[in-house]
């Protein structure tokens, strides 16, 4: 059996806890928050430690196997060294941090301590990603020339109101882009490769009291010659769900709805996203993320999104701020 704590008492605590509880050989063994009243309500009905704090988990002698990082992402970076120093493996929610050196003191504790980090960004795992991945990797679009997505997604002025933290650039990081759109723009990275350059633009025009974008779009041109668009916001009503294009030479696809459709010369093919009953299929490939992550500490393998996948992810969306902010192009490499 994996023990597994989750750090962050708030939703997406819930989420991973709902997930853990869904898998064979891992139990939710602790829930660490400052605040141990919350923490106290999702770890009472799993048998689970409450603790201020790792260390606390570390004097008791109940580090578990795995952390799993929720919080503020701010915090990301401090919370998963020390749990790498303490001898557990760490799956952190994204973004990775909110800073480049951020990411890169997580990644020299990794290498420090030998111990695996996984970054969330489950999308990678839903049935229509994969086919995509593989139709690429296959050759079968032909020399990719690029892509586009869009993340438009709506969140009321209670959203931001609801933390002191959210919406903000010290502690959130950033706004419909660092929060929500990483997801999608983390899938055309993984489609096209290194993104070379951006320009960018992006504003705050429909909530209040926060410091970040609710709706930002960016250029990218890509290592590879390919050039690709992205579009974020939180202000796009009703809102609908990701929706991701990518063009070749000898085919193209569209990933909208949960459904990926491939198209090539002699016709199209067409791939469903499927969870169980009682499951999206968002949630599901959240549950396939954790799935593999375990995998991997068995196998002594890299999980499949790694710190690699969670840097150049925060890279680009830094860099698309400094676009934004500047308005010029941003050098990558």
């Amino acid at each position: 059996m994996t023990d597994i704590a989750i750090v962050g008492a708030g939703f997406i605590g819930g989420v991973h806890a709902r997930l853990i509880d869904s898998l064979d050989g891992a139990r939710v063994s602790a829930v660490v928050d400052t605040d141990v009243e919350k923490a106290a309500l999702l770890a009472g009905p799993r048998g689970a430690r409450v603790a201020g704090s790792l260390d606390e988990l570390a004097a008791a002698g109940a580090l578990p196997a795995v952390v799993s990082v929720c919080t503020v992402s701010a915090g990301h970076a401090d919370l998963a060294v020390r749990a790498l120093e303490l001898g557990c493996d760490v799956l952190v929610e994204k973004p990775i941090d909110i800073t480049l050196d951020a990411a890169a003191r997580v990644a020299e504790a990794a290498e420090r301590t030998g111990r695996t980090v996984g970054v969330v960004s489950q999308r990678r795992f839903l049935d229509s990603s994969a086919a995509l991945r593989q139709a690429i990797d296959a050759g079968r679009l032909g020399h990719l020339t690029g892509g586009t997505v869009e993340s438009p997604f709506f969140r009321p002025q209670s959203y931001y109101d609801s933390g002191d933290w959210r919406g903000t650039r010290d502690r959130d990081g950033g706004g419909a882009l660092m929060n929500q759109g990483i997801h999608a723009l983390d899938l055309l990275l993984w489609f096209l490769g290194e993104a070379a350059t951006v320009t960018a633009a992006a504003s705050c025009v429909a909530h209040e009291r926060i410091e970040v974008e609710d709706v930002v779009g960016a250029a990218i041109g890509f290592a590879s010659g390919a050039v690709g668009t992205v579009f974020a916001s939180t202000a796009a009503f009703p809102e609908s769900g990701v929706r991701l294009s990518v063009f070749g030479t000898e085919g193209s696809a569209t990933v909208a709805d949960g459904r990926l459709t491939l198209r090539f010369a002699d016709g199209e093919e067409i791939v469903d996203d499927s969870a169980p009953e009682g499951w999206t299929s968002i949630d599901w490939a959240h549950r396939a993320q954790y799935a593999d992550l375990l995998d991997a500490r068995a196998a002594g393998r890299a999980p499949a999104i790694g710190l690699p996948d969670g840097r150049r992810a925060l890279a680009a969306v830094l860099g698309i701020y400094e676009s934004a902010r500047t308005a010029r192009t941003v050098s990558l490499t």
